[in-house]
């Protein structure tokens, strides 16, 4: 791997992780065309992943700055003032709360399956074009009969959950965290821009999580690839991330997400063309 390829790499991570078209099946792709993902050890690349998400954690963590930080302190006070029952709490201390529950079906599945995601069969190009397919078609189906009637701050805990165990499905990769997140917020009837902040913020544990715990016990074969690489992409990861937050919010709030169900569509046909001409391995 190159600085350039890395700096590749950083760009298409970040643009992808928060636009509902899944950075895992943009970056096993460019992977396997590359020929960066060792079939000796395909945990490496899911690792090498896991690890420059921490940039695009960095772009949530600033974007929502303000947000995070009046979480937490509304969190701690009403902890230490009010106790733990929780009906009294501010809709911020709420908030966190809720961020930390729909976090729980991620965590479990996630430390349960490891051994599965970091595995060779997640990374075949069938799992990725039924990923993307089939959520895509979720996508398209949610913006249909979705009512959008609910706000930012209606969310309840139930919501919290639903959306957490759908974000549960991102571990697949093709599926797309926010693709997961936002599909089950609109079906639960959240307006499109209240859908994305919750999926950004909910993303913020499950990533920090994931990148630390792949540091920890990174593969020798990481080392291959270059950690200067490493850090390059994921330099350029946070920068990029923090420009498709910011677009994507904007974008939302006055237009619907059918250009990214056309777009997993035609990537969905584009791979199995590749597939099927010998482009790419399956």
């Amino acid at each position: 791997m190159t600085p350039l390829e890395a700096v590749f790499l950083g760009v298409l991570q970040g643009l992808t992780e928060f636009l509902p078209i899944s950075s895992t099946a943009h970056l096993t792709l460019a992977g396997k065309l590359f020929g960066f993902i060792d079939p000796r050890h395909p945990e490496a690349w899911t690792q090498f992943i896991a690890v420059m998400q921490l940039g695009t954690l960095a772009a949530v963590l600033i974007y929502f700055r303000r947000e995070s930080v009046g979480m937490l302190k509304s969190l701690v006070r009403d902890l230490i003032t009010k106790g733990i029952g929780v009906r009294n709490y501010a809709p911020e201390s709420l908030l966190a709360l809720f961020i930390a529950l729909g976090t729980i079906p991620v965590a479990l599945i996630g430390y349960g399956l490891k051994h599965f995601i970091e595995g060779a069969l997640t990374k075949t190009t069938l799992v990725l074009v039924a990923s993307l397919v089939t959520m895509a078609a979720l996508l398209w189906l949610a913006e249909k009969v979705s009512r959008r009637s609910k706000s930012f701050e209606q969310i309840t805990w139930v919501d919290a959950l639903v959306i957490g165990c759908a974000q549960a499905l991102a571990l697949i990769p093709g599926a797309s965290r926010s693709g997961t997140t936002l599909t089950a917020a609109l079906f639960l009837g959240l307006n499109r821009n209240a859908a994305a902040r919750f999926s950004f913020l909910l993303s913020i544990p499950a990533v920090l999580a994931s990148g630390l715990f792949e540091m920890v016990r990174i593969n020798k074969s990481v080392f291959e690839l270059g950690m200067v690489n490493l850090a390059i992409a994921t330099i350029v990861s946070g920068l990029a991330g923090y420009a498709a937050i910011a677009w994507l919010l904007r974008y939302l709030m006055k237009n619907t997400t059918m250009v990214f169900v056309w777009y997993r569509f035609a990537l969905g046909l584009a791979l199995t063309l590749m597939l099927f001409w010998g482009v790419i391995e399956p």
